[in-house]
């Protein structure tokens, strides 16, 4: 069974950076390098949003409206590893923050990013 654990959670200021990472393990029938991957988030009553997602293969990328321009998605297969860089954090951006197989919900735990001053 496929694994996700997120982590670089944490508190921030506004205007300040995290990076987040999401170690994954577990794959029998499929590789990680083959696989789309997202960050969806979820704010404190609410749903969960989709944040952003990475393709297999070239790695192409796509941001929700709220983060294009301040959040980078990356990938390092080598590694099993997807990545968040998060930047120009905003109160907004408060949420626990969770890795996903694209299209999947979350299976990890999450990690918790809060901006506040």
């Amino acid at each position: 069974e496929v694994q996700l654990v997120e982590s670089g959670g944490g508190l921030v200021q506004p205007g300040g950076s995290l990076r987040l990472s999401c170690a994954a393990s577990g794959f029998t029938f499929s590789s990680f390098s083959s696989v789309a991957m997202s960050w969806v988030r979820q704010a404190p009553g609410k749903g969960l949003e989709w944040v952003s997602r990475i393709t297999s293969g070239r790695g192409l990328t796509t941001y929700a409206d709220s983060v294009k321009g301040r959040f980078t998605i990356s990938r390092d297969n080598a590694k099993n590893t997807l990545y968040l860089q998060m930047n120009s954090l905003k109160p907004e951006d408060t949420a626990v923050y969770y890795c996903v197989l694209s299209g999947q919900p979350p299976r990890g735990q999450g990690t918790q990013v809060t901006v506040s001053s």
